[in-house]
Parts: C-alpha cells; structure tokens; sequence
C-alpha cells in the first residue's frame, strides 16, 4: 500500500487531511516539530516523524510514494518566517522528493500565487515566496499537483467546490475543510498528468471539480 507524507500535519488543513487519510486507511507519515499536537491521533496507519523545517528533514520522505506540503509560516510571523517555512522548506521538500524518486507532490499554494505583483500590500511578501516555491516545483521534473486555495474560511465542509474564480470578488473563498477533502480526493486518485488550479467553495461535487 502506498504511504503518504503529509508535511506541516499539525497544521489546519494538514491535520485534517491527515484525519481524512487516516479513516480512508491510507498509510500517513505525518511530520511535524511537535508531535504533542497529534496526541490525540490513534491510528495503526499512523506513523510520526517530530522533525524541524528550518533543519535537514529529508529522512522523513524514506518510503513514501507521495508528499502532501501543507506548511505554512502563519499569519502572526514575520518575512523571515515566510522564506524559511513557505519558501526554504517547499524547497528542499521538492528537492528531498526527487532524491527519493517520490511518485506524487501536491504543493498547497495561495490563490494570487501565479502573479505576485498583481497584490499590494502585507500580503506580498508570502505571495511571491509561494509563486517562487511553486515554480521550483514546476521544474523539479516531479509528477505535481498544485493547489491554490482561496481566502480560508472555517466553515464546515460542503463538499462542493469550483476551480472557476468566481466574479464576485466576496465569494473567492474556501473552507478549510473543503480544501482537506480535495487534498483526500488528489491524494487517493493519483493524476496522469501535472497540474494546477485554483479552488473555491462552489456547486460541483469535489471529485467531478477536482478531476
């Protein structure tokens, strides 16, 4: 069976991907620097690598077929932080990846991340540091899918997306949960070819949107 390593496991929506996987009994290496937030995650599926992003991790992708990266700096840092996790790490998880002939890498981007400059403002700084991450990703020569989720809500799942932006400004957002089960779908249905897009609450069941 295959074995996925969800990057960044303790986080939102790393967690609850990781919940997703683990009910789907699906083999998860969950890598997180502290594994005191996963304490109450029981699971024979479940293995835990308590490793720091800023460091060497490269050990955690031994035997997994595929990388989820669900890291992030949060919103309460500062740049540094944003080179170093969203950045650095996205980085050198790509690179760890190719070095052990992993099979499949899903990047969790930002919408905006696709042109930087067309965002003013505090958010500029992150949006560029996801554009050059995935753009490392790109031309990693890795089998990718890279999502680009919209303003993060925590609303409850209603399990029906769109990866059509919405014209209505206000309506370019996304359910945390919403985005797990997609990752869930991307991740047991592995694709043929690269891809990317964005994702947004919407009408359209996840596994018809998210083709």
């Amino acid at each position: 069976m295959s074995k996925t390593l969800i990057i960044g496991a303790s986080g939102k929506i790393g967690k609850m991907t990781t919940e997703l996987l683990l009910k789907n009994e699906q083999n998860v290496v969950a890598l997180v620097r502290d594994k005191n937030k996963l304490s109450d995650l029981k699971s024979p599926f479940l293995s835990i690598v308590e490793q720091d992003l800023e460091g060497d991790f490269s050990n955690a992708l031994k035997g997994c077929d595929q990388v989820i990266f669900a890291a992030g700096s949060g919103g309460s840092t500062g740049d540094d932080k944003t080179v170093l996790i969203d950045l650095w790490a996205a980085t050198k998880a790509a690179n760890y990846a190719r070095e052990h002939s992993t099979k499949h890498f899903i990047m969790v981007s930002s919408i905006g991340a696709d042109d930087p400059d067309s965002i003013d403002g505090d958010l500029k700084p992150y949006l560029v540091a996801k554009h050059m991450a995935d753009e490392h990703l790109i031309n990693s020569g890795l089998n990718y899918t890279i999502i680009r989720p919209a303003t993060l809500t925590d609303e409850k799942a209603s399990l029906a997306v769109t990866t059509e932006r919405p014209k209505d400004s206000d309506k370019a957002k996304i359910s945390r949960e919403n985005v797990a089960n997609a990752l869930l779908h991307i991740a047991t249905n592995s694709p043929n070819s690269n891809r990317i897009f964005e994702l947004f609450d919407g009408d359209k069941p996840i596994k018809s949107a998210v083709k």
